[in-house]
């Protein structure tokens, strides 16, 4: 005949004291972590208090449009380096300055290049002076194509940097 724990029936076993003492510190520990996220939450964004109202996010301005409305520049433009989506960086660019772009690529692995070039296609020096003007003051070479409907193509350098505020607001 075997006998069990004195108690009611049913009634589970006492804990030791070793499993009191593990209770009570993992009851403290999320006390703490409690503690931890409540302050962390008052304290958004971090290190700075949640009290009074919160600022407005800082408005982007949009670049200054260089094409007039009346004119419609259709632009190439080619990722010269080894950097990543920098051609779709400068078509946005381009594009919130009134240029048409109408083409993205990207070059070959001889063709890369250090500085950025604007190449006129079409016979209209000024409009890449302004697509140069765009890009940063990029240097300039005339190079007719009468077989391309473009009328400039721009060679993004690794002199290029995207602008500092966002494109898309």
């Amino acid at each position: 005949m075997e006998f069990g724990p004195v108690g009611a029936p049913g009634a589970a076993p006492r804990a030791t004291d070793a499993v009191r003492r593990r209770r009570r510190r993992v009851a403290f520990a999320l006390v703490v972590l409690a503690a931890i996220a409540v302050t962390a939450w008052r304290m958004r964004p971090w290190g700075v208090p949640a009290s009074g109202p919160a600022q407005p996010p800082a408005i982007t301005q949009r670049p200054a449009r260089l094409v007039p409305d009346s004119v419609r520049i259709k632009v190439e433009v080619v990722n010269a380096t080894s950097t990543r989506r920098l051609a779709t960086l400068a078509t946005a660019w381009l594009r919130d300055q009134g240029f048409d772009v109408v083409g993205v690529g990207t070059a070959s692995e001889r063709e890369r290049r250090d500085s950025t070039l604007v190449l006129d296609r079409s016979g209209h020096p000024e409009w890449a002076a302004m697509a140069a003007k765009a890009m940063g003051g990029a240097h300039v070479e005339a190079r007719r194509d009468s077989l391309r409907y473009l009328d400039v193509t721009v060679l993004v350098g690794r002199d290029w940097r995207p602008p500092p505020q966002s494109l898309y607001p």
